[in-house]
């Protein structure tokens, strides 16, 4: 092969390896912009929780890490009970409704996220810790 040729060849790859690591690098580029567009996106959703004998009601209310969220108390509530919270990124939706009274307890919780419910369930028994996980909306 002449030096001509393996010039030429040499040109070629190179332009050829540099287009594809900007290729590359955009679609890189890319993915982190929706992370990162995920991670600091807010979503709000509503927990509700009805039922009879409910001693506390415990559940996301925004603060901490998506994957360590702080979760708030609430002691004795009036049922029914209703709270909107806003929540970032990848943190999942949780409600969870506390009881445990001798006569039993009846209890249901739902999150909802514009108008469409993301989990509902419902627990009857002596002791009930049932709650409500939602996958996040945000980037799903």
């Amino acid at each position: 092969m002449n030096r001509s040729v393996r010039t030429t060849a040499r040109a070629v790859a190179a332009t050829g390896l540099a287009a594809g690591l900007a290729f590359g690098l955009t679609a890189c580029s890319e993915a982190v912009d929706t992370v990162d567009k995920a991670v600091n996106e807010t979503y709000e959703v509503t927990y509700e929780v009805t039922g009879k004998n409910v001693d506390s009601i415990q559940f996301h209310g925004g603060g901490g890490e998506a994957m360590n969220p702080k979760i708030e108390t609430v002691d004795k509530p009036t049922l029914p009970w209703k709270k909107t919270v806003t929540l970032r990124g990848i943190m999942p939706a949780a409600v969870m409704p506390i009881a445990a009274d001798l006569t039993g307890a009846d209890v249901s919780c739902k999150i909802t996220h514009e108008g469409k419910v993301l989990k509902e369930e419902k627990a009857e028994g002596l002791v009930t810790a049932g709650g409500c996980i939602a996958e996040s909306p945000v980037g799903g």
